[in-house]
This record gives structure tokens, C-alpha cells and sequence, in this order.
């Protein structure tokens, strides 16, 4: 089941995301953090536990990210992922909004989700901001991907 995220999930979200996030593949997230963006956050429940979440950022009017998608080990390949990156999409679509871009180490994994690869320097500044967290930076080893969204 696919929902939007509540209050309730934020320690299962702070799990799923920093267990990523000690591999490189997130940027960690703390508890507060979390509750602070909840809104942003979708998550994918089975029998009653969290077992993925991803989250939906807007920037401006016609501009979102989607970050810290992440789905349980155990419950990678089985289309978890694509379905809550779809769930964002038409959120996102529902919201007028025209473009979504993603900062990823996983190309395939978004260009099957229908995100192209643009050049990080096409983003507004302001979506840099949460970088200076990154142990990575400057030395940015993601990709920029880009999804235009036809809307009403």
C-alpha cells in the first residue's frame, strides 16, 4: 500500500534512508529532519511495516525534486522503487507542477522511470543546498535527471 507519509513513520523512514546513507547511495537524514519534511514523504507499507519511502520537494512553481527513495533490502527488484518514484510523479502532476529532477548514482533505475540526464549546472542554485551536507562535496559524483510532465 502506497500513502502519504505520517508522524508515526518517521523512525522507520530515518532507518531506511541512513541505511543508504551509510553506503554513499543518500544523503543521511536526521529524526528531526524527517519530521520537519514529512509532508514531502510517501512511503510503501507491507502487513502493517515500512518497508520504502521517497519523498517529493518543491522548489518553486513548476519545479520538485524526488529524493531518499528507498525500499528494504528484501523487497528490492520487485518494483517498490518505480512505484513509490510514480506515486511522487503524479503528485507532482496533481500539483501543476512541470518538472521533477533527481540527483542519482542509479541512472538505469530512473531512466526507466523516465527521467533524462541534463547537465547540473541546468538546476537553480537553490537546489544545491542540501550538498554542503554531502561528504562528497565538492566533488559531486551524482548525476542530474530531469522528467517534464505534461499537465492540465
Amino acid at each position: 500500500m502506497l500513502r502519504k507519509a505520517r508522524l508515526k513513520d518517521v523512525r522507520a523512514i530515518f532507518e531506511l534512508v541512513n541505511h543508504y546513507a551509510k553506503q554513499g547511495l543518500l544523503l543521511p537524514l536526521t529524526e528531526g529532519e524527517i519530521c520537519e519534511f514529512i509532508r514531502d514523504f510517501s512511503v510503501c507499507e507491507k502487513n502493517g511495516k515500512i518497508v520504502g519511502c521517497a519523498a517529493l520537494r518543491i522548489f518553486n512553481m513548476e519545479l520538485a525534486e524526488i529524493r531518499s527513495v528507498a525500499v528494504k533490502e528484501e523487497f528490492r527488484g520487485k518494483g517498490l522503487g518505480k512505484s513509490l518514484v510514480d506515486f511522487c510523479l503524479e503528485e507532482a502532476r496533481q500539483m501543476g507542477l512541470r518538472r521533477v529532477f533527481v540527483l542519482t548514482k542509479s541512472r538505469g533505475f530512473f531512466e526507466a522511470c523516465g527521467f533524462k540526464e541534463v547537465d547540473k549546472q541546468s538546476l537553480p542554485h537553490k537546489v544545491w543546498r542540501d550538498c554542503i551536507k554531502c561528504p562528497k562535496f565538492p566533488e559531486c559524483d551524482e548525476i542530474a535527471m530531469i522528467k517534464y510532465l505534461e499537465v492540465e
